[in-house]
C-alpha cells in the first residue's frame, strides 16, 4: 500500500466511476447513491505533529476498517460487487459503490475524510511513499522473525497419530503474511488473523475476523476448503480473551475467539463448534480447535515450538 498522491487519487476516481456505475445502479432500495456519500470534513493539521510511519500505519488502519464495513455491506445486500477483489488497498469508489446507508455509509464517510486528511498530511511532511513491507520497526517489535519455521501439530481425532505441519515465515508484508512448507505450498494470512490463502484441501476463512479484535467483539464469515466450492461452514464468533499469552516458548499478544455454526454439504448441514487463537500483531494461527461431524470440518492445530531460521547457503 502507497500513499495516494492527490493527483493520482483524483485520475483513479475519474476511471473508476464509468467502471462502478454500473454495478451501482442494481442496486435497488433507498440507500444512498456513491456520489452522495461526501467524506466527513478532517483536519490535516491533526496529523502534521505525526512521523512519517505513523501516518501510513494510520491509512493501513483506516484502510482495514473501511474493507471491512464495505465487505458487511456487500454481504448483507448480496450483490457480491466488492468480493472478487478487494485487497488491502481500498479503492474507495468501488467501497462507495456498494451504496451504504444509515451508519456504514456515515461510518465510510468519516473514514474516506480521515483518509484523505492523512494523504494531505504526508504530502506535506514529504513522507517516502511507503513500499508493501511491513516496516522494520514493526517488524522487530513481533515475536517471530523472517525466515522462522513454525511447527504445527495436527490432530484429525483421539484414535489418529498426530501430523507436524512445517512452515516457514516467508513474507511480513502491510497486507499479508505468507508461510511457505518445504512441499512448495503456500498460506497467506491478513493483519485480522484471516487466512485467505491455502494449498487445495486445506481449511481456509478469508472473512471471519474482524480488525482490532476486543474483548465481547463480535464477529462472523465462513469456513471453506481451499478448492471445493461446494463444502463451506458459516461460523459466528465472539473474543472471550485478549492478552499476552506463551505460545511455543514465545510471548504473544492474543486474541481468543470462540465459534459455532454449521458446516453445509450439499442439503445437509452439520453442528460445528470450536476456537481461534491468533497474534493480534501479526495475525499468524496459535491454534485452531474445532468439532464436527463433517470430517472436512474437524481438526485440532496447534503451535508446538518455533525453530530459528535455517542457515543461508
Amino acid at each position: 500500500m502507497r500513499p495516494i498522491m492527490a493527483q493520482t487519487a483524483r485520475r483513479d476516481v475519474a476511471a473508476a466511476l464509468l467502471a462502478t456505475a454500473a454495478a451501482a445502479g442494481l442496486l435497488g432500495g433507498c440507500a444512498s447513491r456513491a456520489v452522495d456519500i461526501a467524506p466527513s470534513p478532517f483536519n490535516p493539521a491533526e496529523f502534521l505533529a505525526w512521523s512519517c510511519e505513523r501516518i501510513v500505519d494510520e491509512q493501513d488502519r483506516v484502510q482495514l476498517r473501511a474493507a471491512d464495513v464495505a465487505y458487511a455491506v456487500d454481504e448483507r445486500a448480496g450483490t457480491n460487487i466488492l468480493a472478487l477483489g478487494l485487497g488491502f488497498s481500498v479503492f474507495w469508489p468501488a467501497l462507495l459503490a456498494a451504496r451504504p446507508a444509515g451508519a456504514e455509509a456515515a461510518e465510510l464517510a468519516r473514514l474516506k475524510g480521515r483518509y484523505e486528511a492523512l494523504v494531505v498530511a504526508a504530502r506535506g511532511k514529504q513522507c517516502p511513499l511507503a513500499g508493501p513491507e511491513l516496516p522494520a520497526s514493526r517488524v522487530a517489535a513481533l515475536a517471530l522473525a523472517l525466515g522462522e519455521q513454525l511447527v504445527y501439530e495436527d490432530r484429525i481425532d483421539a484414535r489418529r497419530e498426530p501430523t507436524e505441519l512445517v512452515l516457514t515465515l516467508a513474507a511480513l508484508r502491510r497486507g499479508d503474511s505468507e508461510l511457505r512448507s518445504a512441499a512448495g505450498g503456500s498460506w497467506r494470512t491478513d493483519p485480522a488473523g484471516n487466512l485467505v490463502a491455502a494449498p487445495p484441501g486445506a481449511l481456509l476463512w478469508p472473512r471471519l475476523l474482524r480488525p482490532e479484535l476486543e474483548l465481547g467483539a463480535l464477529t462472523a464469515g465462513d469456513m471453506l476448503i481451499a478448492g471445493d466450492p461446494l463444502l463451506r461452514a458459516r461460523l459466528r464468533g465472539q473474543v472471550l480473551a485478549t492478552g499476552p499469552q506463551m505460545v511455543g516458548g514465545r510471548r504473544f499478544d492474543v486474541a481468543v475467539v470462540e465459534l459455532f455454526g454449521d458446516a453445509q454439504r450439499g442439503d445437509a448441514s452439520t453442528r460445528l463448534e470450536g476456537a481461534l487463537v491468533i497474534d493480534r500483531a501479526s495475525g499468524l494461527l496459535l491454534r485452531l480447535d474445532l468439532r464436527s461431524a463433517d470430517p472436512a470440518f474437524q481438526l485440532q492445530r496447534r503451535l508446538l515450538r518455533i525453530e530459528p531460521a535455517a542457515p543461508a547457503r
